[in-house]
């Protein structure tokens, strides 16, 4: 797999929550299927010229999330999404960042269907890529 993670060392964002984010959103995109192996700890954070432990505590993160499983001697893999656990904490943290997003567009003077519109789009592009990777 080549490298496509690109973290902002200067950002407020923590190294490991910009890998998390970037993984998650590739999964979402459908760039990183099933199966599809990561890099290993010690080469991601060689490669990205950071801590392995940062590198590894993003992993953990993935793991506990359920998009990534760890088979020991072999790797890191994206797992199934029929085998991940809706975690309701997970949809609350969701929902929370959903009502941010809302509150900041319409404090922008965003109408509510141009909300959703952009929404809409923003989604639709997320599934365009994923059924095009298939």
């Amino acid at each position: 797999m080549a490298l496509w993670i690109q973290i902002t060392p200067g950002s407020d964002e923590p190294i490991y929550v910009q890998i998390v984010e970037q993984v998650g959103e590739a999964i979402a995109k459908g760039q990183l299927a099933v199966g599809d192996k990561l890099p290993p700890v010690r080469k991601l954070a060689a490669e990205l010229v950071i801590n392995p432990n940062t590198a590894a505590r993003a992993y953990t993160i993935l793991e506990q999330s359920g998009l990534v499983t760890t088979k020991t001697g072999s790797g890191t893999f994206v797992a199934d999404p029929k085998l991940r656990s809706k975690d309701t904490t997970d949809i609350n943290i969701l929902s929370e960042r959903m009502d941010t997003l809302i509150a900041r567009s319409l404090n922008l003077g965003m109408e509510p269907e141009d909300i959703i519109s952009m929404f809409k789009g923003r989604l639709a592009k997320f599934a365009k890529t994923k059924k095009s990777e298939r």
